[in-house]
């Protein structure tokens, strides 16, 4: 199953993302590596969220992630939401139609 990772940016996060954003960077290539996380990084113009892209069995390896990501532990990140994606055209759809 294909999941949506939502964060809301605090107001003043592109000042404050460099001070943890190696100890985050670290913390998703983890999730990369386990085969968890797919895509992640920050929506342009303007820098007011993030989104990134699981693949995993249940929801709560998404929460789970989030409630230990440096950016919110460290209030970079002020809100997030999950969302179950169907997802229908790709390579890589849970439920490919054609």
């Amino acid at each position: 199953m294909h999941y949506l990772l939502f964060y809301e940016v605090a107001h003043d996060y592109l000042e404050r993302r460099p001070l943890h954003r190696a100890e985050h960077l670290a913390y998703a290539w983890q999730a990369v590596e386990r085969g968890e996380l797919l895509l992640g990084g920050a929506l342009a113009d303007p820098v007011d969220q993030s989104i990134l892209l699981f693949q995993c069995n249940d929801r709560e390896t998404v929460e789970a992630f989030a409630r230990n990501d440096p950016y919110v532990r460290e209030g970079v990140v002020t809100g997030w939401k999950v969302r179950p994606w169907t997802t229908v055209v790709g390579e890589t759809a849970d439920n490919p139609i054609r």
